[in-house]
């Protein structure tokens, strides 16, 4: 848990970051979307989340990370692609706005991609944890295969001065730690590592992979993303047929 004066500077300097007048503001985007041969046997994702589902600034909606994994199976299924996600969604927004939505429409996959706002917003980490367990025991429990993206290095947003980066990353190391600790509880959820990885460290390295808005990912980035998650996605999906 962050001592108090840490937290209110976090806060703060995330607000006075996101009220840069010289960067673009773009809006949330709806991914949702059939696809695939309507003669093969379909299968229901549903995604719920934040703007890492959303997609601010991504030119082709087809490079949505969450559209790319659902176009990399139209060889085997028909796929419905549903994303519940709200750009600035929390996990209290999440269980308030979306799970129940999420837990009607009896995905064969559910994404869950939240943390990064809880973050950023000073949220205590026992709340987030207590709140992702809530959000995971009750998509696992319609019998989907639930794929939990977890936080990623938030100390790579461009947008955010150096003084932060260091706070942002430790804070957001933790939170994923805590999404990993959830994902173990449940042998219908798995979990996507980024930390370490290849995509990770690149984030760093490559301005390509941010929006104009120096915040989100951009159309490579989501790209990348989609690779990224292939292999997990794909043991989700085993997950919610039963394999």
């Amino acid at each position: 848990m962050l001592p108090l004066a840490a937290g209110v500077y976090l806060v703060s300097q995330v607000l006075r970051a996101a009220r840069r007048p010289d960067l673009p503001t773009y809006r949330d985007q709806d991914a949702s979307g059939v696809f695939g041969d309507p003669a093969l046997p379909t299968v229901r994702i549903v995604a719920l989340g934040d703007s890492s589902v959303t997609a601010p600034g991504v030119e082709d909606l087809d490079d949505v990370w969450i559209r790319g994994l659902a176009r990399s199976i139209t060889d085997r299924y028909r796929v419905e692609l549903i994303s519940l996600a709200v750009g600035g969604a929390r996990a209290r927004d999440v269980i308030d706005g979306q799970l129940l939505e999420a837990v009607r429409l009896r995905p064969t996959v559910a994404t869950v991609n939240v943390g990064s706002n809880d973050a950023l917003r000073g949220v205590r980490l026992s709340a987030y944890e207590r709140r992702l367990d809530t959000i995971v025991d009750r998509l696992t429990a319609t019998g989907a295969g639930v794929m939990v993206w977890g936080v990623g290095d938030l100390g790579s947003i461009p947008r955010f001065p150096r003084s932060l980066q260091r706070l942002a990353a430790s804070r957001s190391r933790a939170f994923d730690a805590a999404a990993r600790t959830v994902a173990l509880r449940y042998p219908g959820a798995v979990k996507i590592h980024a930390w370490g990885s290849d995509s990770s460290v690149r984030f760093y390295e490559e301005p390509d992979l941010w929006a104009g808005d120096l915040f989100h990912a951009s159309d490579v980035g989501h790209r990348m993303l989609a690779e990224a998650a292939q292999s997990t996605f794909e043991a989700a999906l085993a997950i919610g047929l039963g394999k």
